[in-house]
């Protein structure tokens, strides 16, 4: 599983840091020995000045990743705190650089480690001490790992994420075809409710034709025989 693209452009970005305090700490010792930095100088304003705009492509590209929520919200954090450590170290190399500040002191096990392994005469680099407690006294092939498990971790994560998304757009479409049939099963309803009320005011309008022709036939048949009793009483015999 190759390495993040973030995490590789962060670590290149720590050895630029790291080279840039390394040329710093040449450049000092070039001042002190009354040697000509000139050259140096010209460097370090390049290096530091593209340190600036890969720490702001970092930003950009942090934030992105958390607008589209590809990071956990703790992987995101924990990004955003590498920046700030990153972007305070490259504060502290422009003021170093412009002699606003002195270059940091070695500590006491620096100075020790110098006297043990190195020659009287050679100052250590005090740059060269700066490591976070996460990191201290892993080797570049351990925080690889380490990298790579938290990478491992948020792939997995994010599968467990869109197989339960998967899962609800499964239940949505169910949801959905349940719904179409109701509405099918409605929609006949409704139209033999139709078909029925149609039949029903086909047969009341029968029923009334029925009603009226039987009044009619009714009165005819009174009306014939009235008319025979007349016929009957004019012609009985007195």
């Amino acid at each position: 599983m190759s390495q993040d693209p973030w995490l590789q452009n962060y670590d290149a970005n720590c050895r630029l840091a790291q080279e840039i305090a390394e040329n710093i700490h040449e450049r000092n010792r070039q001042q002190r020995t009354g040697g000509n930095p000139a050259k140096i100088n010209m460097t370090l304003r390049a290096s530091l000045q593209k340190l600036k705009q890969n720490i702001a492509h970092l930003k950009e590209g942090l934030l992105r990743a958390s607008s589209t929520r590809r990071l956990m919200q703790s992987e995101a954090d924990r990004r955003q705190n590498l920046i700030d450590d990153l972007l305070t170290r490259e504060k502290q190399l422009n003021a170093t650089f412009k002699g606003d500040i002195a270059e940091p002191e070695p500590s006491r096990s620096t100075l020790m480690g110098a006297g043990a392994g190195t020659s009287g005469g050679v100052v250590a680099n005090p740059w060269l001490i700066n490591e976070s407690e996460e990191t201290s006294g892993l080797t570049f092939g351990e925080i690889k790992q380490q990298q790579r498990r938290v990478i491992e971790a948020q792939d997995a994560g994010l599968d467990a994420l869109a197989a339960v998304i998967s899962r609800q757009k499964i239940m949505g479409k169910e949801i959905g075809n349940e719904l179409e049939e109701q509405n099918e099963i409605i929609d006949d309803l409704a139209h033999l409710v139709d078909k029925t009320d149609d039949r029903i005011r086909n047969e009341t309008r029968r029923v009334k034709l029925v009603e009226t022709k039987s009044a009619s036939c009714g009165m005819l048949v009174v009306i014939v025989l009235l008319l025979i009793a007349i016929i009957v009483v004019a012609v009985w015999p007195v």
